[in-house]
């Protein structure tokens, strides 16, 4: 056996909240003397605690499911917690801090690949897609009165303007789109791109044919957008959402496509996951779903993977946290 760095001839473990991680993740973690074990996606937390202390953990690598309190103080030897990506909402970062555990986040690992998910989704929907395949599959021809939208002069409203929303904005440009960015924090990286931004989220919606959201879910996000806003604009407007399910309240979208309040909206993820096979959104043909795998490329997984694991590699060796992926509770408060 290799012996560890600290002499103690044990090596380290790390639990992944998933079935797998990228190869090289798992090489490089291993050349470092430290073994990566599993645990299924969405696993309850009690038996992923009941995990983490079966093996002592020393690291966590988070992919999918609810990191509690009760799973962050399961193992004494718990040191570091990483997520595989960025969002954080799903991890008690309060239970974290108390114990003087540091959470981390894989930083730009996925940003073009969410970018260019939201891209396509937001394709379909201006394009019809969905609905034109499912009437030529049904035996119509709807060409005769059919005419479509353009990308071109179309106006793309972003609620954030971190790396994705950077990358979003970018491929819109190029796609012909007007941009305007709404990013209470970041107003002056949006300008320095040359895009146009708005202080007033509710000043913006009206405007806008497409609605993209790239922000993070916070206290002050969540339910961002509701059936006040979601009235604000045009019936002619999409929605896409390739952030995090709690910002759009469901249940007032379901009503808005229901009653034709905006012609449409694609979600890759949503407030519980999975969602229940009963959600009213599924009866909606104006809604488009994927399963929260915007930034599941072989790229970016490849890429979140090996910063998570550099990340605990150094935290392990006794080095202080990256400040700037450090996750802290302020982060889902503001």
């Amino acid at each position: 056996m290799t012996r560890a760095p600290n002499g103690s001839g044990r090596r380290r473990r790390i639990l992944v909240t998933h079935t797998q991680i990228a190869q090289s993740a798992v090489d490089l973690l291993n050349d470092h003397d430290i073994d990566v074990f599993f645990s299924p996606p969405y696993d309850p937390s009690d038996v992923v605690a009941a995990r983490a202390a079966e093996l002592r953990i020393d690291a966590m690598m988070v992919r999918q499911g609810r990191i509690t309190d009760e799973v962050i103080g399961a193992s004494p030897s718990l040191k570091v917690i990483v997520k595989h990506g960025v969002g954080v909402d799903n991890i008690d970062l309060a239970a974290a801090e108390a114990r003087g555990i540091p959470v981390l986040r894989s930083m730009g690992s996925n940003s073009r690949a969410v970018a260019e998910h939201a891209i396509a989704l937001a394709l379909m929907l201006v394009k019809e897609i969905q609905p034109l395949n499912a009437a030529v599959k049904g035996g119509a021809w709807p060409k005769p009165t059919f005419i479509g939208k353009d990308f071109q002069g179309a106006t793309l409203g972003l609620v954030g303007y971190g790396g994705i929303g950077r990358e979003t904005a970018r491929m819109a440009e190029a796609l012909g789109m007007e941009v305007v960015v709404h990013d209470p924090y970041a107003p002056e990286a949006a300008e320095a791109d040359g895009f146009a931004t708005a202080a007033d989220l509710e000043a913006m919606l009206p405007a806008l044919d497409i609605l993209s959201l790239h922000c993070p879910l916070t206290s002050a996000t969540r339910d961002l957008i509701d059936a006040r806003r979601l009235a604000m604009m045009k019936r002619t407007a999409v929605i896409v959402n390739t952030a995090r399910g709690g910002i759009i309240d469901e249940a007032a979208l379901a009503d808005a496509l229901r009653a034709g309040t905006i012609a449409g909206a694609a979600l890759d993820s949503f407030a519980t996951e999975p969602p229940a096979a009963d959600n009213p959104l599924w009866e909606l043909p104006t809604l488009v779903a994927t399963p929260h795998i915007g930034g599941v490329t072989a790229g970016s997984s490849r890429a979140m993977a090996e910063i998570a694991a550099r990340h605990i590699i150094s935290v392990l060796d006794g080095n202080p946290p990256d400040e700037r992926a450090l996750a802290r509770p302020a982060d889902l408060a503001a």
